[in-house]
């Protein structure tokens, strides 16, 4: 049984979270493995009406679960940052969750703006550190508003922090096969600092020989990534660039639309989502594109050991974007909800079944309606309560997953 905490969030959040799940009970219905969801109410909304963005008890709960399902965080009516640096950066650091992993994948070369770039020439993958860098929160501002205003944002990096997501690196280029090359991409030419980096990468690497190493400066990586993406295997670069790069490389792909992520502490509860922000001006309208929700499904179910299942959903992904039904991956060209059946479908076409086994049609295992334990749903119909305090029962580290 895995326990899954539901982040719907705001903006298009629910929406797409919803899509989400729907896949979810349909891989589940084909696959035969049970799960339980519990909806966590934070947000912007629970925000406003209780003063409460994130509060400790909220973190202490997600240790329970073995994973999360994250939609949109951020909200025009609430400060910038502020919900995002409580939700998204509480958990990410409060759960360690040290990979940021972002697949770069494109599976139709219509949804690609380069010339004459095929599926076969972007086939990527970026492991971005997720709990350093300028994002560790060091720094702040003196003097606001004057005309002797300072900021100041520390970049921090450890040895320790930059070692495990290195090696987390080589064992998924040495997993993923192929070309076999890891990139790393820093700035130690300006950025001194950023030798740490240079130097584990290249100690590291010492009990990877059947890996390439490469070395990029991240200026050098975007334009690469558009001259010639097809150079790229795994990159593995700091928390900033990481966050900068994987947008360029959404683009290439498709945009926003398609790009999913996962922050993963192997072994551990870790968290999926979509890369996109919340769109405010798209909430609550249907025209929300849902697959990137839908990939970050497909991401969570391999983290779950339910590698089968991961693969149909990539297959009905790409079954979908490369049959010509998709034209294009924007927002309002097919409504949210049309959307994920449209995944379902394709899910429930290639196990060779044509519907759901769930009783007269009706889908089971709704996210519950407020957080905490025994407020669960089951595609299965178990019971929804769930015992015992502290952390989830621990989960074997597997090697790290390619979500292929």
């Amino acid at each position: 049984m895995h326990d899954i905490a539901v982040l719907a969030g705001d903006g298009i959040g629910p929406e797409v979270v919803r899509e989400g799940l729907k896949v979810l009970e349909a891989a589940a219905d084909i696959h035969g493995f049970r799960y339980r969801t519990v909806a966590m109410p934070h947000g912007a909304d629970h925000y406003l009406a209780t003063g409460e963005a994130f509060p400790d008890t909220a973190l202490r709960e997600a240790h329970d679960f073995d994973a999360i399902l994250l939609g949109a965080i951020g909200d025009p009516r609430v400060e910038t940052g502020l919900l995002e640096r409580a939700i998204i950066a509480g958990l990410r650091f409060g759960l360690d969750l040290y990979v940021n992993l972002r697949p770069v994948r494109l599976y139709d070369a219509r949804f690609c703006p380069l010339k004459d770039r095929t599926p076969e020439d972007l086939d990527l993958i970026v492991v971005r550190e997720n709990t350093e860098d300028a994002y560790a929160g060091i720094g702040g501002i003196l003097k606001k508003g004057t005309p002797n205003e300072v900021a100041v944002q520390q970049m921090i990096y450890t040895r320790a922090g930059c070692e495990r997501v290195i090696r987390y690196a080589y064992e998924l280029c040495r997993k993923r096969g192929g070309k076999k090359r890891l990139t790393l991409v820093d700035k130690a030419n300006a950025v001194r600092a950023h030798d740490i980096w240079t130097r584990t990468f290249a100690e590291v690497g010492l009990e990877y020989e059947d890996i390439q190493q490469d070395h990029a400066y991240v200026d050098a990586a975007c334009m690469w990534m558009v001259k010639n993406p097809d150079w790229f295997d795994v990159i593995v670069t700091t928390n900033l660039f990481g966050d900068i790069i994987t947008d360029l490389g959404a683009q290439l792909v498709g945009g926003m639309g398609i790009a999913a992520s996962g922050n993963i502490h192997p072994g551990r509860v870790s968290m999926f989502e979509p890369i996109h922000g919340s769109a405010p001006k798209y909430a609550g309208k249907n025209s929300a594109n849902p697959l990137a929700t839908v990939c970050a499904v497909g991401m969570m179910l391999d983290h779950l050991g339910e590698e089968g299942a991961a693969r149909s959903v990539e297959d009905a992904v790409r079954s979908l974007l490369t049959s010509g039904r998709i034209v294009t991956l924007s927002a309002g060209a097919i409504p949210t909800d049309r959307m994920g059946d449209m995944v379902v479908e394709a899910l429930f076409k290639a196990s060779g079944r044509r519907t759901s086994s769930a009783a007269g049609g009706k889908r089971k295992g709704a996210v519950a309606k407020s957080a905490g334990k025994g407020k669960s749903g089951s595609p299965n119909g178990s019971p929804g309560k769930r015992g015992g305090a502290g952390r989830a029962r621990p989960r074997a580290a597997r090697a790290p997953a390619s979500p292929r």
